[in-house]
């Protein structure tokens, strides 16, 4: 490191060159950088979906879930496979193991997809969901018309046929989602009774409508010359086209239309989910689901760009309005972020202000900061890191650490100026004065001064900020969402750091010998610094003279940590402000459409009454995407809130949250909450849309519910419980028809004719569907309402018979081949690696996540009893938790050990390095203290507040040493045996005269992490669990520094000095504490120099 600072002050000129292309080069790829608010946090997944319909869950399941679930299994990488049952669709998401490409799983499971083929039914063709992740709900607005003209199914028209494309076409979008209002449908309403008299069975209208629905091409034909295409247009446009199709012919040639059958009306299709706008009713909206990788503000920006254009085509007075706009939080969040790195910034300048009363000085250190940042975002662009919260944090805690070796430098150089010029002074015979003329050294000599100054400190400096940059390498091996989280943070943290390391040995040497000139205050003359030493002298002298009770007291501090240690509760993450609020509750399977409306609508208006709250969204069942897959009875409302300044005093989002879920409880539907990222993560990485969640498996249905309700009724005792909601598997409604296969066979008819007709008379079976321009409708042929409402109507439903010897076709009434009645059944089946699972969702309030799931499993373990092949896992956030316990168990440890291996490779002493890692277990003191007193839960965030905490910890110990090792070295130099007296002169010297620039490094520290902890905002709650240990932890670490590394400096030191009074150039011995003179006076050390 000597020669590097040598070389660059050799070569100044391309070191500022170097530098100023870098700044260059890290301008643009500032520009360049992608702005998100998080990282993405959710898995690598690959969704499976598979429409069949209108079938009921069970079937669903049994047909085409199983089958899809059972294959993925086998595809490499799969971690773990989940399915799901709907009506009518099923749902197979993938999870892949961390670190897969996403476009290669994709390609492995359409591989797998194609071979299962032939075991699912002829109408089943799976396709593969959206190349999008959790975080993909990135825009979501709704369609309002504002005169009234257009109905619910107009306005769904126009977002499907309109709306949806033109924005599925921007670049990053990989597709839009209608959900809510009604879908336009051509319903035949075939009357069984005209269908009886003219002997016609329902498949014989539906094969008529059918091929009465096609265009057709017939080659070219030649006239005059010119080449004509010819086509048959058939294409069913309107009503009186299909009420216009022949199904047969009386026996006098009359023709059999459908009209003659039947009606044919516009109407809705079934819904499977619902919007509404801030409780006002019926809404229809999109979703626009951004591509995986993309960039989410340049998307949204896009998005935004392409509305404005497709807003001038839409009818007079229908408007688009947005629900969730990510930009928001992401602008929010940037911005946030960029106040505090610039408070950082100005703090750490009034710092090096107050301490060196030189602006050219505190420059050196101030353009230090810019530069380092910069060179970090060109490794960012390199490695393929976005500007998010976590990244530009990384930075943000790395600000007051990045200019410490810097600090040091500039103070080691005025040290340096004050002994040339007092040299140059005395040989003049001129008085030394209160400040510093650099004007009286040459270029040559300022120089000379600048190389010296860095070389006596630069070296070490080097080394510590290199333990700073590699002691936070462990985060690396986190995985899964920690992982996802945190490593943009490490990176950019590192890459800060290693660019302050770098600079402190080429671009800080030539910066201090450019700009340190003029007059530099002496250290003496400055107020500040001589307060500190008066201060400090006494403190160091009475630890001195009680080295011994001093340690000890050190080490009772230590003990009784344990105090505040066992108090603090536990946590997976802190809460993520979002700045919008998701409401999810359930109710019970089974319900209705209208009621549910009912429900979204009641709940919608009263959250929209909360004077903090500007909009409300909300959603039952779910939207026309794969990534949402969710019953008529899960809702989610997302609540986008007023600025905070709008906000009624003293209310928080706790507050809030609280008085909420208090004025919406509604009988029979269970409240949870959470923000829109962090809920839809949960639901796609666990399935679990709570805090946590119980995951009971086992073969039955009936038993996964009775289990589930057990140990839901022996959760909600646990203090702590907000809400618990056991899924009900087998809660749902059937009708069963039971085929009486022996009556079918007296009438001819085998289950397949009978089956025939339960599927398109009662279900009511989506035939073709029209083509009207851009626009698709389908054709939907079955029963009127008022004949298939009931049981008993139902088996009065007609199934033709054929009569071979008449060719007549007759028909018998249901009810005389087989049984119908009503049971009980699921809504959906959810599965787990192919095993049937039901889930128990808990939201906790007022308690650590860890403390409480240990009382919960206490309770459910004392409460349940599982039978033979069913087991249980908890699940949620407590899952990661639980991982990241296991994988930190591993990290701190590592980072420990490389901490250690640097200090040694620096100091090639053991001794020495075992003094600077007496730093460690006193830094953990601040950290879990303050920890405690702020009310902060362990997490992961608080875990890598404290491997940063360990790295600048072990840089404030390394700063004391090089100045303790100064001063002994220079009394070990002077050519005779030391004393116990010169031992007391080098500790007071490097200690006491030297206290300035430790003080500066660690004031720099600690005020570039305070804006963080009183910031808020955006990320800031985990901004500020990462600040919290790190200042509670340089509080406790510089009183070590201070006041014990020298007592334990000392006592290593005295080993081999010789006594007081004693004479001898070769012995080695240091006297005993005891035979120290109690009698010195602070002033002596500075007199025997």
């Amino acid at each position: 490191m000597k020669r590097v600072i040598e070389w660059s002050v050799r070569n100044r000129v391309v070191v500022l060159i170097l530098v100023l292309a870098a700044a260059v080069a890290g301008v643009v790829a500032l520009r360049r950088t992608p702005l998100e608010a998080l990282p993405d946090l959710s898995d690598v997944q690959v969704i499976v979906q598979a429409d069949y319909g209108e079938q009921a869950p069970r079937i669903v399941e049994d047909q085409v879930t199983y089958p899809i679930a059972a294959e993925m299994l086998k595809v490499p990488g799969a971690r773990t496979v989940r399915g799901y049952s709907f009506f009518g669709v099923s749902f197979v998401y993938v999870i892949f193991e961390d670190g897969t490409d996403l476009y290669w799983a994709r390609s492995r499971v359409l591989e797998y997809l194609s071979g299962i083929k032939g075991k699912l039914p002829a109408s089943v063709t799976p396709t593969l969901g959206p190349d999008a992740t959790g975080l993909g709900w990135v825009y979501q607005y709704a369609l309002e018309d504002t005169t009234g003209r257009l109905n619910l199914a107009e306005l769904r028209s126009l977002q499907d046929w309109h709306l949806r494309y033109a924005l599925t076409s921007v670049p990053g979008v990989s597709e839009v989602a209608s959900v809510g209002g009604f879908e336009k449908q051509y319903q035949v309403d075939i009357d069984p009774a005209k269908l009886l008299a003219y002997g016609i069975p329902v498949t014989r209208v539906m094969e008529a409508i059918q091929n009465a629905n096609s265009d057709v091409g017939a080659m070219v034909m030649e006239l005059s010359e010119r080449e004509y295409m010819v086509r048959g247009l058939g294409y069913l446009r309107s009503i009186g086209d299909i009420e216009n199709v022949v199904v047969d012919a009386t026996a006098g040639g009359t023709p059999i239309r459908v009209a003659e059958l039947g009606t044919v009306k516009v109407g809705p299709a079934v819904r499977r989910g619902i919007a509404d706008l801030d409780g006002r009713g019926d809404a229809v909206g999109g979703i626009v689901v951004m591509r995986f990788g993309g960039n989410a503000l340049a998307t949204i920006e896009k998005v935004k760009a392409k509305l404005a254009e497709v807003e001038k085509g839409l009818p007079e007075g229908v408007v688009v309005r947005p629900v969730y706009d990510r930009s928001e939080l992401i602008r929010e969040s940037i911005a946030t972020l960029r106040g505090k790195l610039l408070e950082e910034s100005l703090i750490v300048a009034l710092v090096c202000m107050l301490f060196l009363l030189h602006a050219r000085s505190a420059l050196v250190a101030i353009l230090t900061l810019p530069i380092g940042i910069l060179i970090a975002f060109i490794a960012m662009r390199g490695v393929g890191v976005g500007a998010d919260i976590m990244s530009l944090g990384g930075i943000a805690i790395a600000i007051g650490a990045m200019i410490d070796a810097a600090i040091v430098m500039i103070e080691n150089m005025h040290k340096h100026l004050e002994r040339a010029e007092d040299a140059k002074a005395r040989a003049s015979g001129a008085a030394a004065g209160g400040s510093l003329e650099t004007g009286m050294l040459t270029p040559a000599e300022r120089w000379r001064v600048v190389v010296d100054a860095s070389r006596e400190v630069g070296p070490a400096l080097f080394f510590s900020l290199l333990v700073i940059t590699v002691s936070f390498l462990p985060v690396f091996t986190l995985g899964g969402q920690e992982g996802r989280l945190f490593k943009p943070l490490a990176w950019t943290k590192t890459f800060a750091m290693a660019a302050a390391s770098l600079l402190s040995v080429t671009f800080v040497p030539v910066a201090m010998g450019v700009f340190i000139r003029g007059r530099v205050h002496r250290e003496a003359a400055n107020p500040v610094n001589r307060a500190l030493i008066r201060a400090y002298r006494p403190l160091i002298t009475f630890v001195l003279r009680h080295r011994w009770p001093v340690i000890g007291a050190a080490l009772l501090t230590l003990v009784l940590t344990w105090i505040p240690w066992k108090r603090i509760g536990s946590e997976f993450m802190p809460p993520l402000d979002e700045g919008t609020i998701l409401y999810m509750p359930t109710t019970l399977p089974g319900i209705s459409i209208a009621r549910a409306r009912e429900i979204l609508r009641i709940q919608d208006s009263v959250l929209k009454s909360f004077p903090e709250v500007e909009r409300v969204w909300g959603k039952s069942g779910r939207a026309e995407t794969a990534t949402d897959p969710a019953g008529l009875d899960m809702f989610e409302t997302t609540i986008t809130l007023k600025p905070r300044r709008e906000w009624r005093a003293e209310m928080t989002q706790e507050k809030l949250v609280a008085a909420m879920d208090s004025a919406v409880r509604v009988a029979g539907v269970t409240n949870a909450w959470t923000m829109p990222i962090r809920g839809r993560i949960d639901m796609l990485a666990t399935g679990i849309r709570t805090p946590v969640g119980i995951k009971i498996f086992g073969p039955d249905l009936g038993d996964l519910e009775r289990l589930g309700k057990e140990v839901e009724r022996a959760v909600r005792t646990v203090p702590g419980t907000r809400s618990v909601f056991a899924e009900r598997a087998v809660s749902g409604y059937y009708l069963d028809i039971d085929i009486d296969r022996a009556a079918a066979a007296r009438h001819g008819l085998n289950v397949g004719d009978v089956q025939t007709v339960i599927a398109t008379a009662i279900g009511g079976m989506t035939i073709t569907q029209t083509v009207e321009g851009r626009e698709r409708y389908g054709v939907r042929v079955r029963y009127p309402q008022e004949l298939r409402d009931t049981p008993e109507r139902l088996a009065s439903v007609l199934v033709p018979v054929s009569h071979a010897t008449s060719g007549r076709v007759a028909q018998v009434p249901l009810g005389q081949v087989a049984t119908i009645r009503q049971v009980a059944g699921p809504m959906v089946v959810r599965t787990e690696d192919a095993q049937p699972t039901a889930w128990v969702y808990v939201d906790v309030a007022g308690r650590d996540m860890g403390g409480y799931v240990d009382d919960a499993r206490a309770m459910v373990e004392s409460m349940v009893t599982l039978p033979t092949g069913y087991s249980m896992s908890w699940s949620g956030q407590y899952e990661y938790m639980q991982r990241a316990k296991e994988r930190m168990a591993l990290v701190i440890p590592a980072t420990l050990a490389i901490i250690v291996l640097l200090l040694w490779l620096n100091f090639r002493s053991v001794g020495e390095t075992l003094i600077v890692l007496l730093s460690l277990p006193f830094a953990l003191v601040g950290g879990i203290w303050f920890l405690w007193l702020l009310g902060y839960n362990w997490s992961v965030a608080v875990a890598i507040g404290f491997i940063a905490l360990a790295g600048v910890a072990a840089e404030t110990g390394v700063v004391m040493l090089i100045y303790l090792d100064h001063a002994w070295k220079a009394r070990q130099a002077e050519g005779r045996r030391p004393t116990a007296r010169d031992l007391y002169d080098a500790v007071m010297e490097g200690a006491v005269e030297r206290v300035r620039p430790k003080m500066m490094t660690v004031t720099a520290i600690m005020a570039g992490l305070l804006p963080i902890l009183w910031g808020s905002g955006a990320g800031g709650s985990v901004m500020k669990r990462i600040a919290a240990p790190m200042i509670g932890g340089m509080v406790s670490s510089t009183v070590l520094t201070l006041l014990v590394i020298p007592a334990v400096y000392a006592l290593w030191k005295e080993r081999g000095c010789l006594p007081q009074g004693a004479s001898s150039d070769h012995l080695s011995g240091i006297p005993a504490a005891p035979r120290m003179p109690p009698a010195w006076r602070p002033g002596e050390a500075a007199t025997r120099r």
